[in-house]
């Protein structure tokens, strides 16, 4: 995954994505620009997957105690 990609949030990477699936649904792209869109694309949905998992796991770990309050449970 390119670090340009690494780097962005995952508002930034989604909103990316979208603009790139709405360029393919138009279908105005020369087939190069095409491919290339659809490659960065991909790794574009492997980030936003790989940030929705790490917020999944951080979520997973708070746990709520018998009194209320929220604790965080180690994490594996």
């Amino acid at each position: 995954m390119p670090d340009n990609i690494k780097s962005l949030s995952f508002e930034d990477a989604l909103s990316e994505l979208e603009k790139i699936v709405r360029g393919l649904e138009g279908g105005q792209l020369k087939l190069e620009e095409a491919i290339a869109s659809y490659e960065r694309g991909a790794a574009l949905r492997q980030h936003c997957e790989t940030k929705l998992s790490e917020a999944e796991a951080r979520v997973q770990a708070i746990v709520q105690r018998s009194d209320g309050s929220l604790t965080m449970k180690p994490m594996d």
